[in-house]
């Protein structure tokens, strides 16, 4: 049965990769309407498969001895790995499923007719969430039994459904709320162009003040004949407001700009990087060293690489003003995001590959930068991980409790230009 159910995976793969060119916009159309039917039927499959993954996994660690406190412990982050996503996303994926299989049926009907995405499900499902199981089931069945939420918006499937909510037990949503207020919290994510996303999550009389006073303060400066648009203004007001400086004075903060030393000196335009960002170009990180050295303490620390892999195998230790030690090597050498294949989350532990109670030694070479939550699951029934010695770059391969292997490489450090032959490229994506 699963050998007949791959195969027609596999086939429909390669009858969806064989497109053909000469369709008409009206087969264009249906071919686009056929797909989204099809990824919405396969969001479903997934789901109800997760849960089926997770009940066999909890059995079998349960059989195995593993203490209750930690009975469930590497799911979601297997699920993740096999959807090419982060832990995080396998368990959300996770969560959904249990939701859609156990209590809202209508759903996970409209999914599996291929009329409703796993993002429009998750809506539902969050919207509620805080909803005894009897009112969450007439949610559902208001929504999705008649199929109304097949033809909403995200935005009105989400007015739609906090409205029932909110008609059918408002003190849970009141209280919902207010436990939400102990959630607020400020993130810092990469935007593209050099730029960053600082997000803010308030309660939203607070998050209504703020804008409306730097709005405020915006258009006030317009009116005086100020040249910035009403959206830096808002922008440098907040800068201006929260550091108490200008938005030109110098940082007094510690930034990781990571650059080979011929973009360094100009000789070449190898992309450099910055810690908790990405690739930045070249000339924009020349005038950042360039401000950094005239307005505040510049600390130049060396970084070592094997020029036949691009490895780096060790970091200077003269400088001063930055944190010491194998940790923040390690910490640069993977470009400060957790190791673990399609994580993405900034590193805050350095994990021995090899356990140290194991006799893994703690050098870089046995060391691999990965977030508080990976690092945890590591350590769950069944999951191990080795260091693949070859001529690449740092190599790690996990091993998760159903025997699938993924390959993680630590990535290549600026001014690094990798050249492989076919069949090495070839092998290398088979590996990941």
């Amino acid at each position: 049965m699963f050998e007949s159910l791959m195969e027609k995976v596999q086939e429909a793969q390669s009858a969806l990769a064989a497109c053909p060119s000469d369709l008409s916009d009206a087969e264009r159309v249906d071919l686009l309407r056929e797909l989204e039917d099809l990824k919405c039927a396969a969001s479903a499959a997934q789901a109800v498969t997760a849960v089926e993954l997770e009940a066999s996994q909890r059995a079998a660690q349960v059989e195995a001895g593993v203490r209750a406190s930690r009975v469930g412990e590497g799911i979601a982050a297997q699920i993740g790995l096999a959807r090419r996503e982060s832990p995080h996303a396998g368990a959300r994926l996770l969560g959904l499923g249990k939701v859609l299989t156990a209590e809202m049926p209508h759903t996970l009907r409209l999914m599996q007719d291929g009329r409703l995405s796993e993002w429009r499900a998750t809506i539902l499902a969050r919207e509620t969430a805080c909803l005894s199981l009897e009112h969450r089931a007439e949610v559902d069945a208001r929504l999705c039994a008649t199929g109304d939420a097949a033809t909403m918006s995200d935005q009105g499937l989400t007015r739609a459904a906090r409205k029932l909510a909110c008609e059918l037990d408002p003190a849970a949503v009141a209280d919902r709320a207010r436990r939400a207020e102990s959630e607020r919290h400020v993130s810092l994510r990469p935007a593209p162009d050099t730029m960053c996303w600082i997000r803010v999550l308030l309660p939203v009389k607070q998050a209504v003040r703020v804008y409306a006073v730097l709005l405020t303060i915006a258009k006030t400066a317009r009116a005086q004949g100020d040249p910035r648009s009403q959206g830096q203004l808002m922008a440098d007001t907040l800068v201006e407001r929260v550091t108490g400086e200008s938005t030109e004075a110098a940082p007094k903060v510690e930034l990781k700009l990571v650059m080979s030393d011929t973009s360094f000196f100009g000789t070449s335009q190898d992309a450099a990087d910055v810690e908790g960002y990405g690739g930045v170009p070249a000339p924009w990180a020349r005038a950042f060293v360039k401000d950094a050295a005239t307005q505040t303490r510049l600390w130049v620390r060396r970084l070592y690489v094997l020029p036949s892999t691009g490895e780096l195998i060790a970091m200077d230790s003269r400088a001063r003003c930055a944190p010491a030690g194998l940790a923040d090597f390690v910490a640069t050498r993977d470009l400060g995001l957790c190791r673990t294949p399609w994580c993405g989350a900034p590193i805050r532990e350095s994990d021995h590959v090899q356990a140290y109670e194991d006799g893994g030694p703690t050098t870089s070479y046995n060391l691999q930068g990965l977030c508080r939550r990976c690092n945890l699951v590591k350590q769950a029934l069944g999951w191990r991980a080795a260091q693949i010695f070859s001529r690449w770059r740092h190599t790690v391969e996990t091993i998760t409790p159903t025997g699938h292997r993924y390959r993680s490489r630590a990535p290549a450090p600026p001014g690094h230009v990798e050249i492989y032959t076919y069949g090495e490229r070839l092998g290398l994506e088979l590996s990941a």
